[in-house]
């Protein structure tokens, strides 16, 4: 849902999930630099991208597929994978968007929802039938935040059959508590297990949203059906040159992250205090669930300026955003709070 902001407000942008980091120097000479052949046809297929992937990540290169954002990404292994009379299972609340692409694709989604904050693997795997082609596990969730561990989906992915393919929705990755332990590596568990593809993003964590660019890795018997239609699902130029150099300055990437997680977890700590529900998350976002009231309290937070996701029936989410605008939020949550009570 989308409130009507007021207006004389200051206006706090944390309904998207977007980074306020913007690109790092580097990144923009490289768009600079290759807005220039803007004329030139270039790497058409992302060869150099997805061989910079590859060395990254310490797969095959042809393990990697590059294309224009993780959701397009998504959208193709639905087209790919799924289809009539078949199903997708997944988690929810998780990504709004998956029920949309498997529409796209025609295939029917069961959603097996959510133990508390977390998937429910076991229910998971109990709904896998003969008509189930993709099990998508989005980890960090979206929108709770909770994430699965190595042993988990180790375990889940014992009790699946040959025929499924389990799609690991990383987008959110770099932003968990690499001390915890908490997140599972998708890379490792593709590397062990054909049925395994990881879905990853340059749009949240390296702040490249708008330029579109995503990776998928996976084995030969999934990318062959997407690398048919590559040349007209392809990354422009641009956006490739960007999300090289982006890779090439991981370090400060993953610093400005773990600035967000701190920004995250003192917001979190806040609203603890203040007396909301709220699970730790290890994304650059917040869910405050709420079975009633959503529409509600979106609208008071736009009255007063920020913008957050509402999802009637079930919470809000709200993206971490410049510490001026989580400490905007924070007060208009307290005082949401204090008059509820």
């Amino acid at each position: 849902m989308t409130p009507v902001v007021a207006e004389n407000n200051p206006f706090h942008q944390m309904s998207l999930n977007e980074t306020v980091h913007p690109p790092l120097p580097e990144v923009v000479d490289a768009v600079l630099r290759t807005a220039r052949t803007a004329h030139r046809t270039l790497d058409a297929l992302g060869a150099g991208l997805c061989q910079a992937l590859a060395a990254h990540l310490g797969v095959l290169p042809e393990h990697v597929l590059a294309g224009p954002g993780s959701g397009a990404l998504l959208q193709q292994l639905f087209s790919t994978l799924t289809g009539p009379d078949t199903d997708t299972v997944h988690a929810w609340p998780s990504w709004e968007a998956y029920p949309m692409m498997a529409a796209n694709a025609g295939s029917t989604t069961v959603r097996v929802p959510l133990t508390g904050y977390d998937h429910d693997l076991k229910a998971m795997a109990d709904a896998v039938t003969d008509r189930t082609r993709m099990v998508l596990l989005c980890t960090p969730n979206n929108p709770t935040g909770t994430a699965l561990d190595q042993e988990r989906i180790l375990r889940f992915l014992d009790r699946l059959p040959a025929h499924v393919t389990v799609v690991i929705d990383e987008a959110y990755r770099d932003f968990a508590d690499p001390d915890l332990g908490a997140v599972a590596d998708g890379i490792a568990l593709h590397r062990a297990d054909e049925r395994v593809c990881v879905v990853r993003t340059f749009s949240k964590s390296y702040g490249l949203l708008s330029l579109r660019v995503g990776y998928l890795v996976a084995h030969e018997p999934v990318l062959a059906p997407l690398r048919s239609v590559l040349p007209y699902y392809r990354v422009s130029a641009v956006a490739q040159e960007a999300a090289i150099a982006a890779l090439g300055a991981q370090e400060q990437v993953l610093r400005q992250c773990a600035e967000t997680a701190e920004e995250r977890d003192r917001l979190h700590r806040t609203l603890l205090d203040q007396g909301w529900e709220a699970p730790a998350s290890q994304g650059n976002f917040l869910w405050l669930p709420m079975t009633s009231g959503v529409e509600r309290f979106t609208q008071f937070c736009a009255d007063h300026g920020v913008v957050v996701c509402g999802k009637p029936g079930e919470g809000v989410r709200v993206t971490v955003a410049e510490p001026a605008a989580n400490q905007a939020f924070a007060e208009l949550a307290g005082k949401y709070r204090e008059a509820a009570v």
